[in-house]
């Protein structure tokens, strides 16, 4: 959370409607995007910036602040619009997402972006280097946490498990991996290109700490983010989060492939009446 202040759940609720509300205008810029991406780790994003980090809005690179790590960096809209609801990015940017000399590229990239920690594109790459950073945390003696998003697609490459060993051989305890699992890369079904469960038994036997929840129910996203913030073993944490791609609007929700996609010029206005409409349900 920013370190002045409190949130509770009901605004944890506003705050995950705000992204997805932020990331469907950033979408309706360009006419296309990674927008069911954003929709389905929203809920996410609101705890982490609105529950479980240590930031300060009007100082992105304050030295104390918990470091975020989007190694999905095709998700970058959907971290913009957490930024952008957090503070840390004017509102006013969100009219230039995708356009040259905007600070919002499509994917995520450090030297552009307050708030951004690393860039992303590369995929694989992401918890390697919050191995690293965390590393260097540590023998600095800093309190710092480290915080990286990945996606299942991400756990084809072997990349990753090298990183997930190096982590627990490390003993990082000031590392929380969150792993977005909506079962979808660009080829089809994440678990039909390369199949990674029983997930939970594997990271388990990596030595890592880990809860399994549905990522788009916000209260269950509070607790296992508690849980992770409260373990005492010295080992790295993992949150597995399983979620809907388009969380929050039915006809994208529907879409057999929604990887990536392109919404019509008159689907953003049924986009956010659907979610408005659920909103108020």
């Amino acid at each position: 959370m920013s370190t002045n202040t409190l949130v509770t759940a009901p605004t944890l609720l506003q705050r995950a409607r705000n992204i997805r509300r932020n990331a469907l205008r950033m979408g309706e810029v360009q006419g296309q995007g990674y927008i069911a991406q954003a929709l389905d780790i929203s809920d996410v994003l609101a705890v982490a910036y609105f529950h479980g980090m240590r930031y300060r809005p009007e100082e992105p690179t304050w030295e104390d602040r918990d470091r975020f790590l989007l190694s999905n960096g095709h998700y970058a809209i959907a971290l913009y619009a957490a930024l952008i609801e957090a503070g840390i990015i004017p509102e006013a940017e969100l009219e230039t997402y995708g356009f040259d000399e905007s600070r919002l590229p499509m994917s995520g990239m450090a030297s552009y972006t307050p708030g951004m920690e690393m860039s992303g594109g590369s995929l694989g790459l992401g918890l390697s280097i919050a191995v690293g950073m965390g590393l260097g945390l540590k023998r600095k003696g800093s309190k710092s946490r480290v915080f990286t998003l990945f996606s299942d697609g991400e756990l084809d490459e072997g990349s990753k498990w090298e990183a997930m060993m190096s982590a627990a051989h490390h003993k990082l305890d000031n590392l929380i991996a969150i792993i977005d699992v909506n079962n979808q890369q660009a080829d089809g079904p994440s678990k039909q290109m390369m199949g990674f469960e029983p997930l939970v038994e594997k990271l388990e036997a990596f030595g890592w700490f880990v809860r399994r929840v549905d990522g788009n129910d916000l209260d269950a996203v509070v607790a296992a983010f508690d849980a992770a913030s409260s373990h005492t073993e010295p080992q790295p944490r993992v949150i597995v989060a399983d979620t809907l791609m388009g969380k929050g609007v039915p006809f994208l929700e529907q879409r057999e492939k929604n990887h990536f996609i392109r919404v019509e010029a008159h689907e953003w206005k049924l986009a956010l009446a659907e979610l408005d409409a659920g909103d108020r349900s």
